[in-house]
């Protein structure tokens, strides 16, 4: 924390030396978001001799936006901590390993096109540093906000724009460090793992081309993600020795989303997976998804939604385990993340079953509230067990958002999980709980401290 503040101090000095006459705009804004959270069976069914976790996050973020002419600058640097993981008389870090300070975003973007072109509604421009990968509805590629440190890549991105057909161009290279010699990326590097899925290693390089085009009352796209990883051979103990070369696995497919008539909203997209995975592994995957929201009125609507991921049989030859690459998970599979985040559960796949709503009480307050019914679209076998069912269970989800102020915001959510046996045995808990609940209150204060 105390690098967070000399940091912000910093930046305050560089704002009050700038000269006045430079014609551009520099916003200096932060944000102060605190998630105190009880566990008890969030992400995984605990077991009856275990207790309910309870815990308040902390993540704090600088943004500096920079704008002149045809350069835009940004720059995040943010600081997560979980209160008390630091001793309160330390003046540094009491745990290395847990130093949550670092900069999530530093990029700047390049207008290729002088003025007159942009005016004409073309635009081409360079998107050069760290930044959020962030596409139709975060389901392939997302920022996941959600999570307090979030999620970027080191990435170059060539935009081009006109008339409401927009077409983007991305493309990352990863590296472990600066080197004399050699091309191997271990994918492991310190801090949370990119992908979903349970991926446990980040990609070596990453290309995308995402087409998209506005529609009268909504839009459509087509996106293309190829992510590369580096080979491997395990050796007699069954580490990994890393090889030249990588695995390279191809994502593709469209996205809409539409309106009809004045109250009717529908979204729909369906995506192929090739190649190989991570381990090297022949792919052959997909997944699709459509949901409705109804308009009942100003303040109420709701509608159905169902998502389909492919995954194993048993005794399948080769992979049919779709992974939603570096999407926004929480969006989609339930609140309480049980699936296709961090902890697997198991490579049969998913299908789910929702019911989604939305709802207004006052000005000040609103809320949503979901149901999930999941189950696997195939037979589950763990060890030489098939199970009987494919029941994974279900959850209810039940958020309220209260705006205290333009700069102040709470929201409060609950959860509960009605697990099933198969749950449990995917996961690998023995003598699970029967259910699962989660509670949280986040508070988010965004503040805006200087327009210059």
């Amino acid at each position: 924390m105390k690098k967070f503040i000399k940091t912000l101090g910093l930046f305050v000095a560089l704002l009050g030396i700038m000269p006045a006459r430079v014609k551009a705009q520099m916003v200096l804004s932060g944000q102060v978001r605190t998630r105190t959270e009880l566990r008890d069976g969030f992400a995984r069914p605990l077991t009856e001799s275990q207790d309910a976790a309870l815990f308040t996050s902390q993540r704090t973020r600088l943004n500096v936006d920079y704008e002149k002419d045809r350069i835009k600058f940004f720059v995040t640097v943010q600081d997560v901590r979980v209160w008390g993981q630091d001793a309160s008389t330390n003046n540094g870090v009491t745990n290395p390993t847990l130093d949550g300070l670092m900069v999530h975003q530093a990029w700047a973007e390049i207008g290729l096109l002088d003025t007159a072109n942009t005016t004409t509604g073309r635009n081409l421009s360079l998107k050069i540093g760290r930044q959020e990968l962030l596409y139709d509805d975060s389901r392939l590629l997302g920022n996941l906000d959600w999570l307090q440190q979030a999620r970027r890549h080191d990435a170059v991105v060539l935009k081009y724009e006109r008339n409401g057909f927009s077409a983007h161009l991305g493309a990352a290279y990863n590296q472990n460090r600066e080197s004399l010699t050699g091309q191997i990326y271990n994918g492991v590097p310190t801090g949370y793992a990119a992908g979903t899925n349970g991926i446990g290693t980040s990609y070596k390089s990453l290309q995308f081309l995402h087409l998209g085009k506005k529609l009268k009352q909504g839009m459509a796209s087509f996106l293309i993600v190829k992510d590369d990883f580096n080979r491997y051979s395990p050796d007699s103990l069954g580490a990994k020795v890393w090889q030249k070369g990588t695995w390279n696995r191809v994502t593709l497919g469209p996205y809409v989303s539409t309106k009809i008539g004045k109250n009717l909203s529908l979204a729909a997209s369906a995506y192929l997976q090739t190649g190989k995975n991570k381990d090297g592994n022949v792919l052959n995957a997909s997944t699709a998804s459509v949901s409705a929201i109804y308009e009942v009125s100003r303040n109420f609507a709701f509608g159905p939604g169902a998502d389909y991921l492919s995954g194993n049989a048993p005794g399948d030859s080769r992979s049919h385990r779709f992974d939603p690459l570096y999407g926004t998970p929480h969006k989609f599979w339930g609140q309480m993340d049980y699936f296709y985040v961090a902890d697997g559960f198991g490579p049969g796949g998913l299908l789910n079953y929702y019911l989604k709503s939305a709802f207004t009480l006052t000005p000040k307050l609103s809320g949503t509230a979901d149901y999930h019914v999941f189950q696997s679209p195939n037979e589950i076998q763990v060890g030489d067990k098939s199970l009987a069912s494919k029941s994974f269970g279900s959850e209810f989800d039940l958020i309220l958002n209260y705006k205290m102020m333009p700069d102040v915001a709470i929201q409060l959510g609950y959860a509960h999980y009605f697990s099933r046996p198969t749950l449990a045995a995917v996961k690998g808990v023995a003598n699970a709980r029967e259910g699962a609940n989660w509670a949280y209150l986040m508070i988010n204060i965004t503040p805006q401290f200087l327009t210059k």
